[in-house]
C-alpha cells in the first residue's frame, strides 16, 4: 500500500511540476534580423535584459595571413565594458549601480551573453546600454591595452596559479586535433599580444552583429511596451554578414591515446580519461549528464561510495560530462590515496563504467536520477535571471526554444537502457584520452 501511494504522489508531483513551470514567452524578429524574445512575470519588480551572441572561443580572431588568434570573445567580453560614444571610460558599472542593478557576462566555447538585472522600471536603461554596445562600442588601443591585463591576471589567478584547472585543456588538446575546440577558451596570450587593434576591430565587425544575437527581455515588464522599447532602440542597428562556419572534421579516436601533463600548482597526481561525445542538443548527451550524476554526484553516487569511501583507494574521484554544440567531452577523473598507483585507479573506475555497460542499474538508482533532474529543471525555471538566459541559449545554441518547458520530457522518456545503450556506444577504451596529470618537479 505505500508502495502505491509513494508512485501515486510521485505521479501527481510530476504533473504539477509540469503545469506549475511552465514558461510563456513571445518571440519576434527586427527588420535587422535581431530576434527577440519576451517573457513576463510580475511576481518581483524586476527585470532581466540579456543580449547573446552566436560567437564563443571557436572563433578566431585574425586571419591566416596575419595569424590566427585564441581568445577574442572571451577578451570581447571585457573590452565590451569599456565604454562606449556614449557612455565614457569607466561609467559602464557605476551606471548600473547608481540605479540599482547588477550585471555580468560569460562566454564559452559557443557563445557570449551580456545581461543586466535592474529595478523594472529602468527596463528602458537596460535596453539603451546594450544597444550601445551593439551599435557605439568604443575599441581602441587604451581599451584593448587595459583589457589585456585584466586577461592575463584572470588566467594567472583562475588557471595558471590554480591547483587541477588546467586538466581540462590538456583534454581537450588531446581529444580535439583539427576542431578550434582544442584551444583555450581564455586564449594564449601570445596571441592576444601579438594582435592588432584593427584585428579586434574586425573582430567586432564580423561577429557583433544584430542578426547574429538574441535579445531577451524578461521580468516585470508590460509586454505592448517592451516590444516598442525594443524596435526603439535596436531597430537601426544595421544588420551584418553572418559569417558561415566550416570547421574540419575529427577523425574517429580508435585506440587510447596516452599523455602526460605536469602542474606546478599540485602535490597529489591525478589520472583522467576524455571520451569525445555528440554535440549537446543531441540526446545521448542528456544520457550522459544522467550517467555522470549517476557515478559522481554526491557522497552516495558510485564512484565516490567505492574508491572513497569502501575500498579507500582515492581522495577524489568523479565523473562530469562537458556538453558542446560541435561535440562535448566526457572525463572520468580521480586522485589516488597513499601509494595507489594511477593505473589501479583507472581500472577501478572502468570497472563502474562496465557495469553499466553490461548491467541496468537499479529501479531504485533510476528513480533517483529522475527526482534529481526533475528538482534540477524546477530550480533553474525558479528565478528570471535563469529564465532570460534559458531562453536565449535555447533559441541561439538549441534552435528549440521550447526546450524550457519541454526539456525534462528528454529525462523523463530516458530509460535504464538507453543508460546502458550510452554507455557502450562513448565510453570505451579505443576511444578515449588517458591523462597522467602529474606534479611538475622543481627543475633547479
Amino acid at each position: 500500500m505505500k508502495k502505491s501511494l509513494f508512485s501515486l504522489a510521485a505521479l501527481l508531483l510530476a504533473g504539477f511540476t509540469a503545469t506549475a513551470q511552465e514558461v510563456k514567452y513571445e518571440e519576434f524578429d527586427l527588420d535587422n534580423g535581431l530576434h527577440v524574445i519576451l517573457h513576463q512575470d510580475n511576481s518581483a519588480p524586476v527585470v532581466t535584459v540579456g543580449v547573446m551572441y552566436d560567437v564563443g572561443g571557436k572563433d578566431l580572431g585574425g586571419t591566416p595571413e596575419t595569424g590566427l588568434r585564441t581568445g577574442f570573445a572571451h577578451f570581447f567580453e571585457h573590452l565590451l565594458f569599456e565604454g562606449t560614444q556614449n557612455i565614457d571610460r569607466g561609467e559602464w558599472f557605476k551606471i548600473v549601480a547608481s540605479n540599482g542593478g547588477s550585471n555580468n557576462a560569460n562566454t564559452s566555447l559557443d557563445r557570449t551573453y551580456y545581461y543586466e538585472v535592474f529595478p523594472s522600471n529602468n527596463l528602458e536603461l537596460g535596453l539603451w546600454m546594450e544597444s550601445e554596445r551593439m551599435l557605439h562600442p568604443v575599441i581602441d588601443q587604451v581599451g584593448v591595452d587595459t583589457q589585456n591585463e585584466v586577461v592575463k591576471e584572470e588566467k594567472r589567478l583562475r588557471y595558471d596559479n590554480a591547483p587541477y584547472r588546467q586538466f581540462l585543456f590538456a583534454i581537450s588538446e588531446n581529444l580535439f586535433k583539427v576542431h578550434p575546440y582544442k584551444n583555450k577558451n581564455i586564449g594564449e596570450m601570445s596571441d592576444l599580444d601579438n594582435s592588432t587593434l584593427e584585428e579586434f576591430q574586425d573582430y567586432f565587425k564580423k561577429w557583433y552583429t544584430p542578426n547574429n544575437a538574441v535579445l531577451v527581455i524578461a521580468g516585470d515588464i508590460d509586454v505592448t511596451e517592451a516590444k516598442r522599447l525594443s524596435k526603439v532602440y535596436f531597430e537601426e542597428i544595421p544588420e551584418g554578414t553572418i559569417p558561415v562556419r566550416n570547421f574540419p572534421k575529427e577523425q574517429p579516436i580508435t585506440e587510447t591515446i596516452k599523455d602526460t601533463f605536469y602542474d606546478a600548482n599540485i602535490q597529489i597526481p591525478g589520472i583522467m580519461a576524455g571520451y569525445r561525445t555528440p554535440g549537446f542538443a543531441e540526446r545521448d548527451s542528456y544520457i550522459l549528464n544522467m550517467i555522470s550524476t549517476y557515478l559522481s554526484d554526491g557522497k552516495s553516487s558510485k564512484l565516490y561510495k567505492k574508491l572513497v569511501d569502501e575500498k579507500k583507494l582515492a581522495l577524489q574521484t568523479g565523473a562530469l560530462n562537458v556538453p558542446q554544440k560541435d561535440g562535448g567531452i566526457y572525463i572520468l577523473f580521480g586522485l589516488p590515496l597513499g601509494e595507489v598507483s594511477l593505473e589501479t585507479l583507472l581500472a577501478e573506475m572502468d570497472e563502474e563504467v562496465v557495469k553499466l555497460q553490461t548491467e541496468l542499474i537499479s529501479e531504485k538508482d533510476f528513480q533517483k536520477l529522475q527526482n534529481k533532474f526533475e528538482n534540477q529543471f524546477v530550480n533553474s525555471n525558479s528565478s528570471v535571471e535563469g529564465i532570460a538566459v534559458s531562453l536565449a541559449t535555447n533559441y541561439m545554441l538549441y534552435d528549440n526554444i521550447d526546450l524550457i518547458n519541454s526539456e525534462i520530457d528528454i529525462y523523463r522518456t530516458a530509460t535504464r537502457e538507453d543508460i546502458q545503450a550510452v554507455a557502450k556506444k562513448y565510453l570505451n577504451p579505443n576511444q578515449r584520452v588517458v591523462l597522467d596529470y602529474l606534479p611538475k618537479k622543481d627543475e633547479n
